[in-house]
């Protein structure tokens, strides 16, 4: 199989080299930055500044970790071109230009999946099947959170600089979709029942900074969302109450823990302490790689990514200073 990772930042780096790790031997790589030739080399992928040329060398699928507002530009291109898709978070900064994308991938009968690397993290994913399993009873509620410093995401470059930054396509509600994700993942569909958004004015950014959403999930139960890009802390946990109990994750434990009808605290999945963050990001590109072999539909379609895009971009037009 022959994968192209269109997007050299960070992310697009990092992909690359898992893809390597996962025994994909024929890899691409685009960036409109010559000196991003390097990043390729380093990965034993084939470097194109030139989309089109790339495009014409014939990838299997196509890995979008191109800046925000040019996801959905590459991911129709690529579609065009007949590659299954795994698209970065968010899906778009912008609903315009979806409906032609779904309709693509449709139309052909690509594989489309948009990166949920949390899903893959031990913790979210026990939360999940505990749920499934009906662990806590009928979820009520759940309390999702995310809280970091923006300017420390990336100490190599000016964050000032970086896509979190653009007034049109960055901000804590897309950059941090992944916390709306879980809620919905957890608790199902949801409509956005209030928000309220404060900008990141204090770090010079003219974006969101910080954000509380309501959502109101059509099972019955509420979920509340913190993101934050301007806390000092690193701060990122979940809990769930349900009719039967609570289960409760915190980013800093190697655990899930049950509070049962006594209120005592049960350990009820548990991990290695030892386990290495990049281990979600490798087993989400496994997860992809895996369907494509099989046929089978990857987590997070188009569908769902852009229900956590409806969600985080109605916050962002309705919601409101405190």
């Amino acid at each position: 199989m022959r994968v192209a990772v269109l997007g050299l930042g960070s992310i697009g780096a990092r992909h690359l080299r898992n893809l390597r790790s996962l025994g994909v031997s024929q890899l691409l790589a685009y960036d409109p930055r010559p000196e991003s030739a390097s990043v390729a080399g380093a990965a034993g992928a084939a470097f194109y500044d030139d989309p089109d040329a790339l495009f014409a060398a014939g990838p299997d699928a196509a890995v979008v970790a191109a800046p925000t507002d040019r996801h959905l530009p590459l991911a129709l291109a690529a579609a065009r071109h007949g590659c299954h898709l795994f698209l970065e978070k968010p899906l778009s900064h912008t609903t315009d230009g979806l409906d032609a994308l779904e309709r693509e991938v449709a139309a052909r009968g690509l594989a489309a999946m948009v990166a949920c690397n949390m899903r893959f993290h031990p913790g979210p994913a026990a939360v999940r099947r505990l749920l499934a399993a009906g662990a806590a009873g009928r979820p009520l509620a759940a309390r999702v959170v995310t809280e970091s410093y923006l300017p420390r995401w990336r100490p190599a470059s000016d964050y000032r600089a970086s896509y979190s930054a653009s007034p049109e396509s960055g901000g804590v509600l897309l950059d941090c979709i992944h916390e709306i994700d879980l809620a919905l993942w957890f608790l199902g569909p949801a409509t956005l029942a209030g928000a309220a958004v404060l900008p990141a004015s204090g770090i010079g950014l003219a974006v969101d900074g910080l954000a509380e959403l309501l959502l109101a999930h059509a099972c019955g139960a509420v979920s509340s969302v913190r993101l934050s890009f301007v806390s000092r802390d690193y701060h990122r946990a979940c809990r769930v109450v349900g009719e039967e109990g609570t289960l409760a994750w915190d980013f800093h434990r190697p655990e899930v823990l049950c509070f049962g009808p006594d209120g005592v605290a049960r350990t009820v999945a548990q991990w290695s302490p030892d386990w290495e963050v990049n281990a979600m990001y490798r087993d989400e590109m496994r997860h992809f790689l895996d369907c494509l072999e099989r046929g089978d539909a990857p987590q997070n379609p188009l569908s769902e990514a852009r229900a956590s895009l409806d969600v985080a971009l109605a916050a962002r037009n309705g919601g409101g200073r405190p």
